[in-house]
């Protein structure tokens, strides 16, 4: 048995046997021979390591009330689950009031990228607004846009040869009327932009993230198969089959308005869908980056987490923590400023972040999020891994 003794707002640890096993495993804060525990700490050893609470009067604690009485900050027990479910799999973690300045771990990858060329074209379309999509029957235009830019669906999905006809989504109609030299025959620009802000939710961002990767030499396609807004093509990619052989996306980009907020689940369900089909997860968040009120903030994240290192793990005494840890649960809402402001914080710090969500049978499912860099790009960008720690 492991005694904590309860002492106003501390936890603490008095017994010498105690205090050294606790010490070896990296538990709690030491002060002249006294260990001092964080709400899950204690939660942990009282769950798992057969902890008893005791008052100075001798009156015993349960778990329900050592919570209720010491753990005041708010998702207490999404921040347990993912604090157990760490400390389960052998590993150490501290709480992020112990960051000490940047620790340098982060890495960030940089995407090529390419100037966007447009070949001179002059071209009318006819507008469906309640497809949201622009036919082009001019059959030589059609194609040529297709081949040369992999703007449009010349013919039929996959079989170019079938049709005469090439069809522009809403995010294609609006970019080619902007940048290249595309009318319609019954629509305006202004009026375009007005169907589809109405039809589409935070259509702004997403044009953005479309313009922001098109511009820069990729190619940008529906990604509705793989349950994200695009999928995308790296500079250079052709529509057009070598020897029968079709060319497939390596990459998805689902967009995150900062004013949005979704559901933990469904944002997990799309990373789960692109990871299955062996496509890079990137979250966009469209909008410039917001600094100034981030140093103010309260710490969002929740622990330094330690890794594995040379077939063994990191601790505290012997190396410095690897990611920070988001805690959350599947039925909680998270906004993309709110997504965006943990990610910069974890920048700050110089470690990558660990999303670990708690589902309701209380599994921890972990994300790693990694920074992009896009050259010329204001908007921020992660690849988003699902890993097994």
């Amino acid at each position: 048995m492991i005694k904590l003794e309860l002492d106003k707002k501390r936890i603490l640890v008095k017994e010498q046997s105690d205090v050294s096993s606790l010490s070896n495993g990296h538990y709690g804060q030491m002060k002249k021979g006294i260990i001092e525990l964080t709400s899950e700490e204690a939660m942990y050893i009282m769950d798992i390591r057969n902890g008893r609470a005791f008052d100075n009067k001798g009156n015993e604690y349960g778990f329900n009330q050592l919570v209720e009485k010491f753990a005041k900050r708010k998702k207490i027990l999404a921040r347990y689950l993912t604090y157990k479910d760490w400390r389960d799999k052998g590993l150490v973690l501290r709480p992020i009031e112990e960051r000490e300045g940047s620790y340098g771990r982060t890495t960030r990858k940089t995407y090529e990228a390419t100037e966007f060329k447009l070949n001179k074209f002059s071209v009318e379309g006819l507008f469906f607004p309640d497809d949201l999509i622009t036919i082009i029957d001019d059959q030589e235009s059609g194609k040529a846009l297709y081949e040369q830019n992999w703007i449009g669906q010349f013919g039929t999905y996959k079989a170019a040869h079938r049709g005469k006809i090439s069809k522009l989504d809403i995010y294609e109609t609006l970019f080619l009327m902007r940048q290249g030299n595309l009318s319609l025959k019954n629509e305006k620009e202004k009026e375009v932009e007005k169907i589809a802000k109405k039809r589409i939710r935070f259509f702004e961002d997403m044009y953005s993230v479309y313009e922001d990767w098109r511009s820069r030499g990729y190619v940008i396609k529906t990604g509705f198969k793989f349950g994200t807004h695009f999928r995308i093509y790296l500079p250079g990619a052709s529509p057009i089959r070598s020897e029968d052989e079709w060319m497939h996306s390596k990459h998805v980009i689902h967009a995150f308005p900062r004013a949005h907020k979704q559901l933990i689940s469904e944002w997990a369900r799309a990373i789960r869908v692109a990871h299955s089909v062996k496509k890079t997860f990137i979250l966009a968040i469209p909008g410039k980056k917001k600094t100034a009120a981030k140093k103010s903030k309260k710490p969002q994240l929740d622990f330094l987490l330690y890794h594995r290192k040379n077939g063994g793990i990191e601790t505290p005494k012997d190396g410095s923590p690897k990611y920070l840890m988001y805690s959350l649960t599947e039925d909680e809402y998270i906004g993309g400023e709110e997504l965006a402001r943990a990610i910069n914080e974890c920048e700050d710090a110089g470690l990558e972040m660990m999303v670990a969500i708690g589902d309701r049978e209380s599994s921890v499912t972990y994300y790693i999020i990694k920074a992009i860099s896009l050259p010329g790009s204001k908007y921020e960008y992660f690849e988003i891994e699902w890993v097994q720690p």
